[in-house]
């Protein structure tokens, strides 16, 4: 007579998503999106850089930030788009938090401009912020992880762009986020062998500062089509990074996950 196998014991929840002793970089972490993950993932535990090009607005974030939790945070000017900075970003973070255990690519730029009127320049900026930033962030990110060997997790904020366009107006935009979903299945491929996930978040309408500054019947007419009949929340991204950073999501890489209230449904 065999006896039965027991049934291990399942991981609590709280354990889960406990981010506790990891320390994440949020690139356009001080506001909007980016500030609305790193509030998600310091609430869960981790210790957050604040990495954006306004010092200023992030110095802000991270005061909210320590205010909870002290000496867990850290603000740093950051062009995603330029290697020596990307560098210093990453330096910095292991001089404070003795090491990276999770970054997010969230930094981008969405300038509206037909393409009729779309000029290199602006072509350019566009790709080497939401495209190349990310290389370079993830190059010097991973690069870390594997010299450091405690794997660690990589998740890109792309678009509902990324899969369809959404506007006229975003050619430029569209382009950069179709290359920052393929980048991301590749890469995930490479880094996979050494407990090093990549994944991908891919918001709607979203209400940050930046959509803001759209035309507002432009905004009416983007909201009257998505199911949900209503924008997202920065928090609504917040809590699916933290899923993807968290222990919840052990078995995913390479893959994305769209929140958008329906939108791509209409």
């Amino acid at each position: 007579m065999t006896t039965p196998t027991a049934t291990p014991q399942a991981t609590l929840l709280p354990e889960l998503i406990d981010l506790s002793g990891r320390t994440a970089i949020v690139t356009g972490g001080a506001m909007g999106i980016g500030l609305g993950i790193a509030r998600r993932l310091h609430e869960a535990g981790a210790s957050v850089v604040v990495a954006d090009l306004d010092l200023a607005a992030g110095e802000r974030a991270t005061e909210t930030l320590r205010a909870a939790r002290a000496d867990s945070a850290l603000a740093v000017r950051s062009d995603v788009s330029d290697p020596e900075s990307v560098e210093q970003m990453v330096l910095a973070a292991v001089e404070a938090f003795d090491g990276v255990d999770i970054l997010v690519n969230n930094a981008g730029i969405f300038p509206m401009v037909p393409l009729s009127e779309l000029d290199v320049e602006t072509f350019r900026r566009v790709i080497d912020i939401n495209l190349t930033g990310l290389f370079l962030c993830t190059k010097a990110v991973s690069a870390h992880m594997i010299a450091r060997g405690k794997g660690g997790r990589i998740i890109n904020v792309t678009s509902i762009d990324a899969l369809h366009p959404s506007m006229v107006g975003l050619a430029h935009y569209d382009a950069s986020k179709h290359g920052a979903w393929g980048f991301t299945k590749n890469v995930a491929l490479e880094l996979a062998p050494h407990g090093i996930s990549v994944n991908a978040i891919a918001p709607g309408g979203i209400k940050t500062p930046g959509v803001g500054e759209m035309d507002e019947a432009m905004m009416q007419s983007f909201e009257a089509v998505i199911p949900m009949r209503r924008m997202g929340d920065p928090d609504d991204i917040g809590r699916v990074a933290l899923f993807l950073a968290s222990e919840l999501s052990s078995y995913m890489t390479g893959s994305q996950i769209v929140v958008d209230g329906g939108r791509l449904l209409a």
